[in-house]
C-alpha cells in the first residue's frame, strides 16, 4: 500500500468532515489495526505524528515512537 493512500483516503476525509458519520466511525475503528495506517503513521515526521495523535485521538503507538 503506498504511503499516500492513507493521506488521501476518501473514508478518512469522511471522518474529517463528520467524525460521527458511520463511514467516519468505521475509518477511525479501522486505523487501530490497519497495517497501511501503521506504515503511514511511522513514515511521517514526529510533528505530523503528534498532530495525527491529537486530531484522531490515536494513542495505540504513542509509547512505541
Amino acid at each position: 500500500m503506498p504511503e499516500q493512500s492513507c493521506e488521501n483516503c476518501k473514508i478518512r476525509k469522511k471522518y474529517d468532515d463528520n467524525p460521527k458519520s458511520i463511514a467516519g466511525r468505521l475509518w477511525r475503528w479501522h486505523i487501530n489495526f490497519c497495517p497501511g495506517w501503521k506504515k503511514y503513521y511511522f513514515s511521517v515526521s514526529d510533528k505530523e505524528r503528534a498532530e495525527l495523535e491529537s486530531k484522531y485521538n490515536f494513542t495505540k503507538y504513542k509509547e512505541v515512537h
